[in-house]
């Protein structure tokens, strides 16, 4: 009777550790500033952030979506089958570049970002907006586009970070050649400024 009940005890434990639970899922949905664009995949940020994560003990697995070239039309209508076969508890949301830089209706990106946030948390994830800025040759649009971010951001009251490149932003060593994508060099640099920002979504 002692044996059975021992055995029991210890099929109760490894059913039920912590330990052994499957990890929860991080998707990042983002553009060639998030897919290591240039450098090797193992280098980017999302990589990096696994690797804190495992080095914390935190029971997370990162699933990078971001396609280099890509609109928030892009990640909006890739963002269901993501969601479906992921099922992250955490979504984190960096587009919105490339919109900018081809000039695209700030109204149309705002509204697909509005839509991605919303579809996220209809799906159970907690949701991190991360923003960008264009360069001040873009002009007014240049501001109205970074603002965007931030009015989406309160109305939807999600976590946010209003500008991914900011440690950088007057470093030129810390990027590639064509002077808009980070360097492997930057990217613990990116790591550290997204964490503050990510870090309480984590579960407990």
């Amino acid at each position: 009777m002692r044996f059975l009940l021992v055995v029991l005890a210890l099929f109760a434990t490894c059913v039920f550790s912590p330990a052994l639970a499957a990890p929860a899922t991080i998707v990042v949905l983002g553009d060639s500033l998030s897919a290591g664009y240039g450098i090797a995949q193992s280098e980017a940020w999302p990589s990096l952030l696994q690797q804190r994560l495992r080095q914390q003990g935190a029971n997370y697995s990162v699933v990078n979506h971001s396609i280099s070239g890509e609109t928030t039309a892009g990640g909006r209508s890739r963002l269901a089958t993501a969601l479906q076969k992921d099922k992250p508890q955490i979504l984190i949301i960096a587009l919105g570049a490339n919109d900018g830089l081809r000039g695209l209706p700030l109204t149309q990106m705002q509204d697909n970002l509005r839509a991605m946030i919303r579809a996220g948390r209809q799906s159970g994830a907690r949701v991190l907006l991360i923003g960008m800025r264009l360069p001040p040759n873009y002009g007014p649009y240049a501001e109205d586009f970074f603002q965007r971010f931030a009015r989406l951001a309160d109305s939807e009251k999600t976590a946010y970070l209003p500008f991914l490149l900011e440690p950088l932003n007057t470093r030129p060593e810390l990027f590639q050649n064509d002077r808009l994508h980070p360097n492997a060099a930057a990217q613990p640099l990116l790591l550290d400024h997204i964490w503050p920002a990510l870090r309480p979504l984590l579960k407990k």
